[in-house]
């Protein structure tokens, strides 16, 4: 008997072979090992064994964003934006290698990945419980144009996440997180203003990046579970049948390199729970990505602490009732927008009225920048809860991964000193506040 899902991966990956011809960098040698034991492949049914170093049916996701590392964003290092704080000309990667050079932006952002996550992070990751790191990359390292003002030497340090990753004991998610033209606009895809993409050649270029990267990680899927297609593609600015067309070539091209990959794709910020139900349906290891923030709108930021807890209460029987693999692939203790540049360089926060057109609700004392420790006890109290309450709705599906490990001032968003401070639950199932989701 032929397993349903091997043949389509098989099939899948020759029209992805005959639909291209670019080539791919070869697998680093130093990262790759062949892991591939049958005792840790999830399974799609009793006689369908998923080769995927990971039981996405069984267990659940429990993972940690390694944000600001690979991908720079001016709230999580700030220190890296300061000289820019009153002109504001440097707001993304990309203007900050513009305006540096690529020699002098080479050398401040290599001493930053160096730096900034090490073999210790993943160790102590581990040791929370955990058992993921999903890590954001640009295509300008994995797939440059010319013309790009951005710098590489990101691969470097993802193979040694790799390796890290493989010596702690965890698995890796790699997130595709901007595209060429940016995908959103946001300055986390490393060019703020417009969305470009899909015009030109940008998503074909796109392809090529989730190539390269398929290439160079096929032969490390014992520690490489699955690689995101794109992250947060804004719907609302984009041909969202052109975005279904991107995932569907974007399947091929992964599971072409390895049917041993997952494959993930965002939401695109379309309802999870209807509009991707039809989407995808034939395709094995295919799984959805919702992120899931209460503090970007007027209305959010104006919740009370037991309204945060509701609506995130209230997302568990949607996530349960998806009919794919769903993670909740970025989330925080964040019940405010304070933490400083969040919405943007030199821009300010609704919960304190200083964002352009915004009305005050509360202080953004101990939160615009700060330390765990530092916060209000009622903070505190209203962190823990609030971080209970999304644990318990998402793991009613595929899992969890939260934004971010380390910030330079933002405590909110700190999952090391949150755990450190006893603010995210240690061990994950210990509870405070229990029964919060009914």
């Amino acid at each position: 008997m032929i397993c349903t899902s091997t043949l389509l991966r098989s099939v899948t990956a020759l029209l992805a072979l005959l639909s291209h011809t670019n080539a791919a960098p070869t697998s680093y040698a130093s990262i790759v090992k062949d892991h591939h034991s049958t005792t840790d492949r999830g399974r799609s049914s009793a006689v369908c064994k998923r080769e995927v170093a990971f039981d996405f049916n069984g267990d659940k996701v429990r993972a940690v964003n390694l944000g600001g590392w690979l991908v720079l964003e001016p709230w999580i290092t700030p220190s890296i934006f300061e000289e820019w704080s009153t002109s504001r000309t440097v707001v993304d990667e990309y203007t900050y290698t513009k305006t540096l050079g690529k020699s002098e932006a080479s050398s401040r952002l290599r001493s930053h990945w160096n730096t900034f996550i090490t073999q210790e992070d993943f160790n102590a990751i581990a040791q929370a419980g955990l058992n993921h790191v999903r890590i954001p990359i640009g295509y300008w390292a994995v797939a440059p144009l010319d013309g790009d003002p951005y710098v590489q030497g990101q691969l470097d340090f993802m193979d040694k996440a790799v390796s890290w990753a493989r010596g702690a004991g965890l698995k890796v998610m790699i997130d595709l997180h901007g595209a060429p033209g940016s995908q959103n606009g946001f300055d986390n895809s490393g060019k703020y203003g417009s969305v470009e993409w899909q015009q030109g050649n940008t998503v074909s270029q796109t392809l090529t990046a989730i190539e390269n990267l398929a290439n160079r990680y096929k032969g490390a899927t014992d520690v490489v579970t699955s690689i995101e297609l794109l992250n947060e593609p804004l719907g609302s600015s984009l041909d969202l049948g052109g975005v279904q067309e991107f995932y569907s070539n974007g399947y091929g091209r992964v599971k072409a390199a390895s049917s041993d990959f997952a494959v993930v794709i965002h939401d695109a910020f379309q309802d999870f729970s209807t509009y991707w139900t039809g989407y995808g349906n034939d395709y094995a290891d295919l799984m959805l990505d919702t992120h899931q923030y209460q503090i970007f709108s007027p209305e959010q930021v104006g919740r009370s602490p037991s309204e945060h807890v509701s609506a995130a209460c209230g997302l568990g029987p949607q996530l349960a009732g998806t009919n794919k693999w769903i993670i909740v692939g970025e989330w925080t203790g964040a019940q405010t927008d304070c933490a400083k540049w969040l919405n943007g360089l030199g821009k300010g926060a609704r919960y304190d009225g200083t964002f352009e057109g915004a009305s005050k609700t509360g202080s953004c004392e101990g939160k615009y920048t700060g330390t765990v420790a530092g916060l209000s006890a009622d903070d505190k109290k209203n962190i823990r809860s609030y971080i209970e309450a999304q644990l318990d709705a998402y793991e009613q599906r595929t899992g969890w991964v939260f934004w971010t490990w380390k910030t330079e001032s933002a405590p909110e968003w700190h999952m090391k000193d949150l755990i450190d401070q006893g603010l995210f639950p240690q061990p994950l199932n210990s509870r405070q506040y229990p029964g919060q989701c009914g």
